[in-house]
């Protein structure tokens, strides 16, 4: 690395950072804003309206031509600055490693920006620090390393500059090595950098899940769905219209192409990308503020359509504050009262306290001498804090608890030997030296009684025969089926001539000490989250690297799983399993545990095979494929690790399952706002479409009731804020109680169009045509039908009446869209400000159209008699009652 002990010169840091490049993971490159702008100009439907503009110049009438393009414009502008802002806040997110590294340059201990850290530096590394790059170790001092991050093992790893024959092809088991990321939990070093960036380990972690493509959302595929029915529709009614008006009617070919185009204009949702865009940004707002941060807007959607959710355990269905619950010594049960951190609280047997146990003690005493952890005590500003796995800050807490000094007694028998944990042993065992060499040692029971001969019983020591051994399995499952995270102590007094590189022998012919039970409580808002994911269909998965007998009663105990004796799968037995078994698994109730995070994405590919639409949560680098796989990728945002919310969709700040059911919620509203979009729209195009019908079929002798300018004064000016404020609508009652949508399930379904086409359109149609010919009955043209004036006063009258009723129709339309099967009065009405908007503009413009001189010109409209406007007062609620007795029938 050409580096001297005074690090690296200032330039020549700078020569290598142009050669390396900055310090940085890898990311997706985002598409160019160029095209991101223009997509919103070139999807199908805005084609459709820029060909209905051209056709608008064709038959020489540029205004509405003018008008189509000036909405199709607004659309684009609208939908490009919401996509720019989703864009820049995803970036905000992204500050997520150490923005400052200490290294050695110039002779001279300094802050630089973590991205200008080359191979070649010296990084100076202290407790508490998070490695920016990854090193080799050239001095360490009582340096341990949380390298959970990396190799998804929480306890951390005694590191050593010592030269180390490498017969591992795993770096990270490496105990000369330092890697970007991780920890340092205790001790201080120096390392020389030898990678950076991409090539560190943890940026070629992050390279994999770029091979994994990015499919489209469920949202995405049916927008697309949804954009070519639309254009069929639209194009085929103008084409039926147009074959009408000239073959039926005798149209000449100028007007039957401008019908044609109203019937495209009529069909087409110019506002439903917009309603799209705005709906899904006011979810990820909502969302936010309910602690969950999106990445991608099309992910909000996702949420809602979720039918599996893949969760941890610990910190995401509990709350990773670990408490000692019992200790088993000596033949007695303790019970250690007091909760989380503060040492505060009394250790009783048989309800008494206990003020001094010599078998307790010794136990204790094994326990945090055997430890990595560091209880901190309060400063003024903070409550007792740990530093270090919360599992090993437990046994410090109940060690203050039984009395003890932990300073005292390192002081006393100070560490002189490690043997670190490692999943293979689930052991961890730590030599200390107060006069005679002593072993200590903490893990997995089983594993740690298969290493002892002898048990501790009232300070003599007893030979532990096969009825001990089965009585002390007996006791270690009674306190994991009671949910407790169960940890063997044990110790042996060492000869002088132990040799202690060799953990056989310096872990053998063990005299066992005891058990300890520690209790991680569920987050207390979780059981309601899970009873509510139930009451929606939603499946929850626990995939955990616990005890799986923890596992299962925490499963049971918060009810994700019914059955009193459910399936559990460890991670050995998984990787026995083949594709075909492990999809059998999944179709009832089990339980992971001892699964490591890789597996997790073998889970997720598993679960998608059988077509369910899957969230997942992680926090670590290897969950990171998982997380890319998955529907929807769930990252934890005070635990995560960079890699980990680079590849996820949503972002936890409170690391909190119940997080995850709030925002699956507001991805259901998304949808369900969509819909109403759609409904409301589509229920307009009847009314708008029946005038041109029967003008066709009676050969004109009904007179067109709207003519093409006020369709689009419908459908581009008093239908489309108001449409907009569905998008912001809030959760309606009872969305949580409905199962998940199919991803065969279309926002246009049977259902709508019954609802939008059939009866509310109809009902909506019928009596837009009855405010028609009631404007002729009251000049003097009673009873008649047929054969009525087509031009003159009278007719821009009766047209103009025509278009208020749609008006006044859809604002009681708008209020029977809020809901779809609950009852309007079961809502607030003035949760939804851009509702009350919407309609203020649509009178705003109605009055305008019909008052306003130039306004009259551009849309043949006339000045409606006081006496209309009651009629048309009178229409407002008729759809609104309409629906309202749809939704009781429904709920009946």
């Amino acid at each position: 690395m050409e580096t001297g002990p005074t690090g690296l010169a200032t330039h020549e840091a700078e020569a290598r950072l142009l050669i390396y490049g900055p310090n940085r993971l890898p990311t997706q490159a985002s598409k160019p804003l160029l095209w991101v702008f223009l997509a919103n100009f070139t999807h199908l439907m805005a084609l459709l309206l820029w060909v209905g503009g051209i056709i608008g110049f064709i038959a020489q009438m540029p205004q509405l031509a003018i008008a189509i393009w000036a909405v199709n414009l607004i659309n684009g502008l609208f939908s490009f600055w919401q996509e720019f802002r989703a864009e820049r806040a995803a970036a905000a997110l992204r500050a997520l490693l150490p923005a400052q590294a200490r290294v050695l340059r110039d002779g001279v201990v300094q802050e630089v920006p973590r991205e200008t850290l080359v191979p070649g530096d010296l990084l100076v590394l202290a407790e508490g620090d998070l490695i920016a790059a990854d090193g080799r170790l050239i001095e360490a001092a009582e340096l341990r390393v949380d390298q959970a991050t990396l190799t998804g093992e929480s306890r951390p790893v005694p590191k050593h500059c010592e030269a180390y024959a490498e017969t591992t092809s795993e770096r990270a088991a490496l105990p000369n090595l330092v890697f970007t990321g991780t920890t340092v939990v205790a001790g201080t070093a120096k390392a020389l950098v030898f990678a950076t960036g991409a090539r560190s380990a943890f940026g070629q972690i992050a390279q994999l899940t770029e091979g994994i493509a990015e499919t489209p959302s469920p949202l995405q595929q049916e927008l697309a769905q949804l954009t070519r029915v639309v254009t069929v529709i639209a194009v085929s009614m103008g084409v039926i219209f147009f074959v009408l008006a000239v073959g039926v009617a005798r149209v000449n070919l100028a007007e039957s192409l401008i019908f044609a185009m109203g019937m495209i204009v009529a069909f087409v949702p110019e506002g439903l990308l917009p309603t799209v865009t705005l709906a899904l940004a006011i979810g990820v707002q909502r969302m936010a503020r309910r602690n969950a941060l999106v990445k991608r807007l099309s992910a909000v959607e996702t949420l809602g359509c979720t039918e599996v959710i893949c969760t941890d355990k610990t910190g995401t269905l509990t709350q990773n504050a670990m408490t000692v619950r019992q200790i088993w010594a000596a033949g007695r049960m303790f019970e250690v009262q007091g909760g989380g951190y503060a040492p505060v609280g009394a250790i009783v047997v048989d309800g008494q306290p206990v003020a001094h146990d010599d078998d307790l003690t010794a136990l204790l005493r094994a326990a945090a001498l055997c430890n990595d952890a560091r209880l901190l005590a309060p400063n003024g500003e903070y409550d007792w804090t740990i530093l270090g796995d919360p599992t090993e800050a437990a046994l410090l807490v109940a060690a203050r608890k039984a009395g003890l000094d932990l300073e005292a007694e390192l002081q006393h028998a100070p560490r002189i030997h490690e043997i670190p944990f490692e999943s293979r042993r689930k052991m961890m065992s730590s030599i200390h030296q107060p006069g005679q060499r002593v072993v200590y040692v903490k893990g997995a029971p089983n594993e740690v009684l298969a290493h002892c001969v002898a048990l501790r019983m009232n300070g003599a020591l007893r030979p532990l025969d096969a009825a001990l051994l089965d009585e002390m399995t007996t006791i270690k499952d009674g306190l994991a089926r009671s949910g407790l995270r169960v940890l063997g102590v044990a110790q042996r007094d060492l000869a002088s001539n132990c040799d202690l590189s060799s953990a056989a022998a310096i872990e053998a012919d063990l005299t066992f000490l005891g058990l300890i039970a520690m209790y991680d409580p569920p987050r207390p808002e979780v059981a309601a989250a899970v009873a509510q994911c139930h009451q929606a269909g939603i499946r929850i998965i626990m995939i955990t690297g616990d005890d799986g007998l923890t596992a299962t009663t925490i499963a049971q105990r918060l009810h994700i799983v019914a059955s009193p004796q459910p399936r559990m799968i460890s991670g050995s037995e998984l990787a026995q399993l083949d594709e075909r078994a492990l999809a059998d698994a999944l179709q009832d109730e089990v339980v992971f545990a001892r699964v490591a995070p890789e597996q997790k994405l073998r889970i997720v590919n598993a679960l998608q095979q059988l077509g369910k639409v899957v969230a997942v949560t992680g926090d670590g680098v290897n969950d990171a494929p998982a997380l890319k796989q998955a529907d929807i990728g769930v990252a934890m945002g005070r635990s995560g690790t960079d890699v980990a919310r680079e590849s996820a969709d949503m972002i936890l700040t409170d690391d909190n399952f119940a997080t995850i059911v709030h925002a699956i919620e507001e991805g259901r509203a998304v949808y369900a706002n969509i819909r109403k979009f759609v409904s409301y729209i589509f229920t307009s195009n009847v009314p708008e479409a029946v005038p041109f019908v029967l003008f066709a079929l009676t050969g004109g002798r009904i007179p067109l009731a709207l003519t093409v300018m006020q369709i689009l004064a419908i459908d581009l000016g008093t239908d489309m804020v108001p449409a907009l404020g569905l998008g912001a609508e809030r959760p309606e009652p009872g969305l949580m109680a409905r199962p998940p949508r199919r991803r065969s399930d279309h926002i246009i379904s049977r259902g709508l169009l019954v609802r939008a086409l059939a009866f509310l359109g109809m009902i909506q149609g019928a009596v837009a045509m009855l405010v028609f010919f009631s404007i002729y009955w009251s000049q003097g043209y009673a009873g008649q039908w047929l054969d009525l004036p087509a031009d003159g006063h009278i007719y821009q009258v009766a047209t103009t009446a025509t278009l208020a009723a749609i008006v006044a129709t859809q604002i009681g339309n708008l209020f029977a869209q809020r809901t779809e099967r609950a009852s309007i009065l079961a809502i607030n009405p003035f949760t939804n400000r851009l509702i009350w908007i919407g309609i203020g503009i649509e009178i705003l413009l109605i009055f305008a159209i019909s008052y306003v001189p130039w306004l009259q010109w551009i849309f043949g409209t006339a000045a409606l008699p006081a006496s209309s406007w009651l009629l048309l007062l009178a229409c407002v609620p008729v759809l609104l009652i309409a629906d309202e007795i749809r939704k009781a029938v429904g709920r009946a």
